[in-house]
């Protein structure tokens, strides 16, 4: 059951849709890793409302947690045809984001599977507000999914600079390229603005992961390839037609409260497949 755990551990997936288009490619990748992990799904969406607004227009909210209903009776049956038990929950509130992060907590979940945007459309870079705040807030790793993605079986790219962030992806990249009996490429940019030491590390944290990965028994290659980190990613992932990236929720530069790593919200925002935003 733990194969695709990012902390070895991987019992429980909470699955946040908004019941829009934008997460199609959230509702199937949710589906598929509890099918192939035994995980427990929790599908939730959310009823946007605020006191004021409940008293002034309750018809609204009504209508509203109904349509909510029947999309999860959707997702339930949906799960179902999988051969996958799925839990609902239905939140109240005006703040998404902070809703799913309390989802997250009170089921003490494993993974977030949420789409890379929602209704509100562009925002940070392409990546909607609300995936960006739960990535940042959220006690566990998340899985952002574009409107497209399916599941992956080509390749898993992992994108690392040797913090103990990277550390924490390489984890997840392992579990999920033996699961998944995928091929994994290691990746860490050379950028042109670090000095020769800061580019070594990079060289030595390709070398060291790929080492720990290969007795395993995993099929890894390594690059340490020249440019700025987002663009190597993109470009190796190109490449190599990987259709999973993970990533460390910050990289070497992280601060006390930053939301997310800018590395990781630009990769999230470009990548046309999906992005595990693992945290350590």
């Amino acid at each position: 059951m733990s194969e695709l755990s990012p902390l070895a551990r991987f019992e429980t997936i909470l699955l946040a849709s908004d019941g829009s288009h934008f997460s199609d490619g959230a509702i199937r990748l949710g589906i598929s890793m509890a099918q192939r992990s035994g995980a427990r799904l929790i599908a939730m969406t959310m009823v946007k409302t605020n006191p004021e607004y409940e008293a002034l227009a309750p018809e609204l909210v009504q209508k509203a947690g109904r349509e909510a209903k029947l999309h999860l009776d959707d997702l339930v049956r949906r799960a179902a045809a999988e051969g996958v038990e799925c839990g609902t929950l239905v939140r109240h509130g005006d703040d998404p984001p902070r809703e799913i992060v309390q989802a997250a907590r009170d089921r003490n979940v494993d993974l977030v599977v949420m789409g890379r945007r929602g209704r509100r459309g562009l925002a940070r870079l392409m990546v909607g507000d609300a995936t960006a705040k739960v990535i940042g807030t959220g006690p566990c790793s998340v899985l952002v999914a574009p409107q497209a993605a399916e599941m992956w079986h080509r390749r898993v790219l992992l994108g690392t600079d040797g913090s103990r962030f990277g550390d924490a992806a390489a984890v997840a990249a392992g579990r999920i390229a033996h699961c998944c009996s995928a091929p994994l490429t290691v990746v860490s940019a050379l950028v042109p603005s670090h000095n020769e030491q800061r580019q070594q590390e990079g060289r030595d944290a390709v070398e060291r992961t790929v080492a720990l990965l290969r007795r395993d028994g995993l099929d890894v290659e390594g690059l340490a390839l020249p440019g700025e980190a987002d663009q190597v990613i993109l470009d190796a992932a190109a490449e190599r037609e990987a259709d999973l990236l993970v990533l460390g929720s910050h990289g070497r530069t992280a601060f006390g409260k930053a939301m997310m790593g800018s590395v990781s919200e630009r990769v999230i925002g470009k990548a046309s497949c999906a992005v595990l935003v693992v945290k350590a």
